[in-house]
């Protein structure tokens, strides 16, 4: 048997992860996800899910449900992509990773299966986070689409809930170049007879919804009919959300985009309410308040210091920026300090012009073969005018901004997923050593 990292690196090799390699490490189809899942006796279905998918949101969405329903006291499984410092943050029950031993035996089981297929990483991480939830007898299990959904190796569970974010142009080489191709992939989730959820959607994106709602016999609602969310406001240290149902309440998450994230997650608790799963408001508020706590969510608007401040942020695509950048031409400092690193295949012709042009830039660039190269990310922010340098890594560029900032300034790090799993590797050492 294989110890605990010799298994990771066995999971990364089989067919490289999308989230890693790009176009040659993503796979569609539901072949190899129903074999594992048959293999496995189709644990799914041993507890009710819920699907989440979307453009920007879904994550923030499956976490705020997950931290209601664990903190009205049921055992929920967790399951998110990508991890920022440990493949055990993508599979959790009540915010408890998956433990390194039930990952080394379900590799294990897995060789010794002699399966002829050849799965790639989501596939068998998928599998394994059910199969997970299964043995640890868990409630409910909120499940969040690796990538589109149709296709998706999620996509063979049965939820009592579909809900889907949002649709905005990401990923165009997978999912088509269309906005209406784009949700017509996402919209594959939604099952014959179960509810689904649309937080945002107009035109012909609803229009693509509503049909296959109507072919699914399927309920369908839009959260944008009878927004519950009516405002979001900030103090020192929290988001204040008000709201037509459920009064006024505190939110960890500070991102001002969480605000059509908490009104999608809203509308699932009122449904999820209609369908006799008993949750109590006063315990549903509390959780939004702590979410990070409850789930080990983090990377969305975190604040990571003061004095100066520092934001971490995972925006990467065109409408996660333009939602990030609004909120920091709002942020109240004297400067702004950017540490930034984009992959290659983003739509940074598209997403630069959004950059603020009185900040400073640290260009920067993740581990990874996806990454845009620093100094290619460097030629094009001179092309626009900023300001930037470059950095050999996102350590060293934080380290570089730090000394630079006064204590009144803004650091913000973002542009990447990726750019943040090197940060917080880098600090989660730092206080490990402390």
């Amino acid at each position: 048997m294989m110890n605990y990292q010799q298994t990771i690196d066995f999971l990364y090799n089989q067919r490289p992860a999308f989230e890693r390699q790009g176009a040659s490490g993503y796979k569609p189809g539901l072949q190899n996800a129903i074999a594992l899942d048959n293999w496995l006796g189709n644990p799914h279905m041993l507890y009710p899910t819920i699907h989440v998918a979307g453009t920007n949101g879904k994550g923030s969405v499956a976490n705020m449900l997950a931290a209601i329903l664990q903190n009205n006291g049921y055992r929920v499984g967790l399951f998110t992509s990508p991890h920022f410092v440990d493949f055990r943050e993508r599979i959790r029950v009540n915010g408890e990773m998956i433990s390194k031993d039930f990952v080394v035996k379900f590799v294990d089981r897995f060789n010794n299966w002699n399966y002829s297929g050849q799965p790639s990483f989501f596939e068998l991480t998928s599998a394994m986070a059910l199969d997970y939830f299964a043995v640890q007898k868990v409630d409910y299990a909120i499940i969040e689409v690796g990538l589109g959904g149709r296709l998706d190796s999620t996509n063979i569970i049965t939820p009592i809930l579909s809900i889907i974010t949002n649709i905005s142009i990401d990923h165009t080489e997978f999912l088509g170049n269309t906005i209406e191709e784009i949700a017509s992939e996402k919209a594959g989730i939604i099952k014959a007879g179960t509810p689904a959820i649309v937080g945002e959607a107009e035109g012909s994106v609803r229009d693509v919804f509503t049909d296959k709602a109507n072919s699914e016999k399927a309920q369908i609602t839009f959260v944008t009919d009878n927004n519950p969310v009516i405002k979001v406001t900030h103090n020192s240290e929290q988001m204040l959300v008000e709201t037509t149902d459920y009064g006024t309440f505190p939110c960890e998450l500070q991102g001002d985009y969480q605000k059509a994230n908490i009104a999608t997650v809203l509308t699932a608790v009122n449904q999820l309410k209609s369908i006799d799963i008993a949750l109590d408001d006063s315990k549903t508020i509390e959780a939004f308040n702590k979410v990070s706590t409850l789930t080990g969510l983090r990377g969305r608007w975190t604040k990571l210091g003061s004095k100066p401040d520092i934001i971490a942020d995972s925006a990467h695509n065109v409408a996660g920026i333009t939602a990030a950048m609004h909120q920091l031409a709002q942020y109240e400092c004297d400067k702004l300090h950017m540490v930034i690193g984009f992959m290659a295949d983003k739509d940074l012709a598209h997403i630069l012009p959004l950059l603020p042009r009185e900040a400073t830039y640290y260009i920067t660039q993740a581990h990874t073969s996806r990454a845009l190269t620093a100094d290619k990310l460097k030629a094009l922010t001179d092309n626009i005018g900023l300001n930037s340098k470059c950095y050999p890594d996102v350590g060293t560029a934080l380290a570089a901004a730090r000394k630079k900032a006064s204590s009144n300034d803004l650091i913000y790090v973002g542009g990447s997923m990726y750019v943040l799993s090197e940060l917080f590797s880098l600090l989660d050492n730092e206080n490990s050593m402390l």
